[in-house]
């Protein structure tokens, strides 16, 4: 059944190519700002009083974003463009008062509750990929790659060098931008680019851009971009080379391996090189990332294992062209699996390289190897991937990979199994995008390849989607074989754990989901949005019967004070194949269990000093009962502490003899930034699912752009018994970012 409903999908995608791929807009015709060469020296100081931007002509007159798309936003904005042989320039004048909403002075952080002015370039003008560089009125920094045929959000881990200052004033505030031209990587002779902007006044609770786009779209969707003309096309980078050297010293202490006491010192470095204008070659030797925060822990009453996002900024740099494949639930490359085993534990790696970017003005490229040390419990490994994303039509793409893991030292244990031995992935995927942006639609075939497994496994899906102002539906279906493995990803629900039996079973399954969402838009009072969504997720065994079926229900309420309310119904119909435990006490055994549970989730006023987020659930859960409950409770002292308590607890009881279990995670918080470059972090985790209460407190100066020096301290310790001490470490780390 779900083979005949990919086979449908991709006719209804070639259809809808057919159908839309020849609907154009004409937004570079209508939003055109021009770049003159400077005729003075422009000073980065938040004053815009050099000759250049007096006889700038600037762009204005914003259009409304959200909480609509109609009409004028009540404060507009005006930028100027300029240029020299090495950076482009912005001068942005923000009418306003003098008070500001900021909710850190931390560069990459709070950028959708703040003010701020935003630039989005597309140096290229191929309406799929490019750059954000955002400013805040207290000169906060954030910026990131965007690849909008990936689907993928901001994650602000794109880190480069560029200069900004800004000034406020009783009416207005001012921000001034130098961006190198060798960070935004484009070819010679482009005369034309892709450019928007996003002007976000959080006091008001709205969003403005400088082009017209409709409110269904992200901000950063280039398919409604304006033009940057420029009077003479830009000078070509030149080589840009930068090293960033790191040294590190640690004392650490472990009372889980015979309370061994041990410190060290340790040196690496990365290197960025430009390759060509738009392709970029990354390297890492040795690399470290005990500065990265530990991960945010949640109370997990799922049977399977949970994604936790990608920290280290080594991977998250250009990961779109690697991590963008599959669906959420299944992703054959997940840069996690590289480096981190399976509880977040560090593996360590000797080294790795990377290049990525436009090989032409349609094509992109990834190439990724990295090689790990070896273990105790593990032999060294070696992680490679290959991709290519060629764009065809206007916005859409065609998207391909080939992923390996190898490993060496076979007298090691874990490769003394010949199954072990290697994982290898390959994958096609197609994605549509019409010109307007509505409908999308997505097919793919990925195959895996294992020792012992005569022929290739695989993992089908496909789906489409369309995406209006008012109404969105989204439909999927897919199909897993038992034998699909991904060494290098993630992959939901084929691993089943048998708790009598004490082992893991392999089951394939078939997956059909569909979303629907429709978007009601008040006119006065104090709602900006009514939306109603309904969820259906159903898996299915490979012989086609059922395995689970969840439908969701919610009602969505967004106010003019940024404040937001959802009432929430959730229905499951579960076949229970192994024995599961969510206690101590005696499994659950096999069968089909029904359950139906409501909730209520409500986040208040973002913009106040003391603002809370909340969700609870009561209800069913499995043959037992239900209460679930989250919140968080943030005091924001503008604009330099954020101090937070978050608490999650379930409780779940089921009728004798398969007991009681009750989960707690408690998570304070504490942020303060001293300044825009001295950020001290402070995070606690109780967790008694995990048995353990873990202290990481960061110290962060960026004493030069881009440079920066951590001391990090962390505890780790049993819940139970309670406080009993794991292991903890002090960390010293600086490194150096050097243009050659």
């Amino acid at each position: 059944m779900t083979k005949s409903l990919i086979l449908i999908a991709l006719s209804v995608i070639i259809n809808l190519s057919v159908s839309f791929g020849q609907d154009g807009l004409k937004f570079q015709d209508q939003f055109q700002a021009l770049a003159n060469k400077a005729s003075s020296t422009i000073k980065i100081d938040g004053v815009l009083d050099e000759q250049t931007w007096i006889e700038a002509k600037g762009v204005g007159d914003f259009f409304m974003k959200w909480p609509n798309d109609i009409g004028r936003p009540k404060r507009q904005t005006e930028v100027k463009v300029s240029y020299d042989d090495q950076f482009i320039y912005f001068g942005i004048k923000a009418i306003d008062t003098n008070f500001h909403v900021v909710q850190t002075l931390k560069r990459d952080q709070g950028f959708f509750d703040t003010d701020a002015v935003t630039i989005a370039i597309d140096p290229v003008n191929q309406r799929t990929n490019g750059f954000l560089f955002s400013i805040t009125p207290y000169n906060v920094q954030s910026e990131d790659l965007v690849v909008v045929a990936s689907g993928e959000t901001l994650s602000f881990s794109w880190d480069n060098k560029w200069y900004s200052a800004t000034s406020r004033h009783e009416t207005y505030w001012i921000a001034e931008i130098a961006i190198p031209f060798s960070t935004l990587r484009f070819k010679e002779g482009k005369s034309t680019w892709g450019l928007n902007m996003l002007r976000s006044d959080a006091k008001n609770n709205e969003y403005s851009t400088w082009t017209d786009m409709p409110i269904n779209f992200m901000f950063f969707d280039f398919g409604y971009s304006g033009a940057l003309k420029w009077d003479t096309p830009p000078p070509v980078p030149r080589t840009n080379i930068s090293l960033i050297p790191y040294v590190t010293g640690s004392a650490e202490g472990n009372k889980e391996q015979s309370n061994s006491r041990t410190t060290m010192a340790n040196a690496g470095f990365d290197a960025k090189v430009a390759l060509g204008p738009a392709l970029n070659l990354d390297l890492t030797v040795n690399p470290d990332f005990s500065q990265v925060e530990v991960d945010k822990q949640v109370t997990n009453l799922t049977r399977f294992d949970i994604f936790f996002p990608e920290r280290r900024t080594f991977f998250l740099e250009n990961d779109d062209l690697f991590s963008s494949f599959g669906i959420p639930p299944i992703k054959p490359f997940y840069s996690r699996s590289i480096g981190l085993d399976k509880n977040g534990d560090k593996i360590p790696i000797l080294g790795g390289a990377r290049i990525s970017g436009n090989l032409t003005k349609k094509t992109r490229v990834g190439f990724m190897s990295m090689q790990t040390k070896s273990t105790e419990e593990m032999s060294a490994q070696n992680y490679t991937a290959v991709t290519f994303n060629q764009q065809v039509q206007t916005r859409s793409m065609v998207k391909g990979y080939f992923l390996n893991r190898e490993s060496f030292e076979a007298n090691k244990s874990a490769a003394a199994d010949p199954f072990d031995k290697f994982g290898r992935n390959s994958g096609l995927e197609y994605i549509f995008i019409d010109k307007s942006g509505k409908w999308n639609g997505w097919a793919g075939y990925h195959a895996s390849f294992k020792p012992l497994i005569q022929k290739p496994q695989y993992y089908a899906s496909g789906g489409g989607g369309y995406f209006g102002k008012k109404l969105t539906f989204i439909v999927d279906a897919g199909e897993l074989t038992d034998n699909y493995y991904a060494d290098m990803g993630f992959v939901n629900r084929i691993e089943n754990f048998d708790a009598l039996l004490d082992t893991i079973i392999r089951r394939g399954f078939q997956l059909l989901y569909n979303e629907s969402k429709y978007t009601f838009y008040p006119k006065g009072g104090r709602l900006n949005q009514i939306a109603i969504r309904l969820e259906n997720f159903a898996t299915l065994n490979l012989d086609g019967t059922l395995n689970e079926r969840t439908h969701d229900l919610e009602f969505q309420f967004s106010y003019r004070n940024t404040s937001n309310l959802v009432f929430h119904f959730h229905n499951n119909i579960n076949h229970l194949l192994f024995n599961t435990a969510f206690t101590e006490k005696t499994p659950l055994p096999p069968g089909e269990y029904m359950a139906m549970a409501t909730g209520v989730t409500y986040n208040s006023d973002a913009r106040k000093k003391l603002s809370m987020k909340t969700d609870i659930e009561v209800g069913e859960f499995f043959n037992g009962k239900l209460l679930r409950y989250e919140f968080s409770l943030n005091y924001r002292i503008q604009p330099w502490g954020n101090f937070t308590m978050a608490v999650q607890h379930a409780s779940l009881a089921f009728p004798e003899p398969y007991g009681k279990n009750n989960l707690f995670l408690i998570a304070p918080r504490v942020e303060i930034n001293f300044s825009n470059n001295l950020f001290w972090t402070t995070f606690l985790q109780y967790n008694n699912q995990r048995n353990n209460f873990n202290i990481n407190s960061r110290l962060q100066w960026r004493y030069k752009p881009m440079s920066d020096m951590f001391l990090v301290y962390s505890d780790n310790y049993f819940t139970d018994p309670f406080m009993k001490n794991k292991n903890r470490a002090v960390v010293f780390k600086m490194n150096y970012w050097l243009n050659l």
